[in-house]
């Protein structure tokens, strides 16, 4: 009997299967059956962020005895899953699960041997493709994602606005620096242990925020291709939202800012402040003035971050930043992960 038969059935017991939902009935109905197909042993939970359609009525009717926990406002999803999560107990393993994320047979197998396999490993996921763009990687995870020098993050196979087919070149196991909060894998001791996610990131990039000071710590984050899940994306907020240009702006900035040495985080804010300006002129270019005041808005609000700030972790800095992205993608025009230079 080979040791991965003896020991996933356990593991999976030891795991919630948590969903967060917001208004989300239309997603419930299409991805929620491939979820309880191939849920196996784990135990799935509902996290209803407040709301206001009848998405709850529809669980109640179609799916009983699946258990919902309501939660009184829609505190976006970091203080959503922090309200649930935090105070749940009898598990060893969460699975965060974006509900528009359809799952197949065995995509909880490796992340959970690997999560298993090391008390430092804190936290995985599996490849992530495209539920849309089928045989493409998707945008929001791909097979791992790593942040650069200024705070851009990317992945192996997806760098900004290129994604790439999915051929399997990115299908080994790998050390990343961020795991997708639309399928992340992570120790329940561990996610409570750094207080989850920060909630003031409301949505977007508080995975990246909780993994990086994970990893300051001594931890490490992996991706797990051999197993795999889909993802529809822009299920909450559409990239063509300014609220989401707001939000991906501003909490770029608050992860360097937390992460960084002082010393450091202020060197590359002044190149920042540079390469800020440069993306509000191109949305007023394009006429998206809404972005570009997004953009100004985040940057008004970063200054309250400038406060007596607590100083990053003492093993500062384990996430490698060196690599610029933006030099090699415009300027040496390389568009693949495999074409980078790191």
């Amino acid at each position: 009997m080979k040791l991965e038969s003896v020991h996933l059935p356990t593991l999976r017991q030891k795991t919630a299967v948590v969903i967060l939902n917001y208004n989300g009935r239309h997603h419930l109905e299409e991805y929620l059956p491939s979820v309880i197909q191939h849920l196996q042993e784990a135990t799935l939970i509902v996290v209803d962020n407040a709301s206001t359609d009848d998405s709850c009525a529809w669980l109640e009717k179609n799916y009983p005895s699946i258990k919902v926990l309501f939660l009184p406002e829609n505190k976006g999803y970091a203080g959503g899953y922090n309200e649930a999560l935090l105070s749940m107990l009898g598990f060893e393993y969460f699975v965060l699960l974006n509900s528009d994320v359809r799952v197949v047979d065995g995509w909880m197998d490796a992340p959970l041997l690997k999560l298993g396999s090391n008390d430092k490993v804190a936290a995985t996921q599996p490849k992530i493709l495209s539920d849309r763009n089928l045989g493409y990687f998707d945008y929001a995870g791909a097979s791992g994602g790593f942040i650069d020098k200024y705070g851009y993050p990317y992945c192996r196979g997806r760098i900004f606005s290129t994604i790439e087919k999915d051929e399997g070149q990115y299908d080994s196991e790998l050390e990343i620096h961020w795991a997708s909060g639309a399928c992340l894998f992570i120790k329940s001791n561990v996610f409570k242990e750094f207080g989850g996610f920060d909630d003031s990131f409301f949505a977007h990039m508080e995975e990246i925020d909780l993994c990086w000071r994970i990893i300051n710590e001594g931890y490490s984050i992996y991706c797990t291709p051999k197993s795999m899940v889909y993802h529809l994306g822009g299920g909450t907020l559409s990239s063509s939202s300014p609220f989401k240009t707001y939000l991906n702006f501003r909490n770029n900035h608050r992860c360097l800012f937390k992460n960084l040495s002082e010393n450091k985080y202020n060197k590359v804010y002044k190149k920042r402040y540079v390469l800020d300006i440069l993306a509000i002129l191109l949305y007023l270019f394009q006429f998206k003035f809404k972005h570009a005041m997004s953009i100004i808005k985040a940057r008004e609000d970063i200054f309250k971050d400038f406060q007596p700030r607590q100083m990053a972790s003492k093993i500062n800095n384990q996430v490698n930043t060196s690599t610029d992205i933006l030099m090699q993608y415009y300027l040496k025009r390389r568009k693949r992960y495999s074409e980078l230079i790191l």
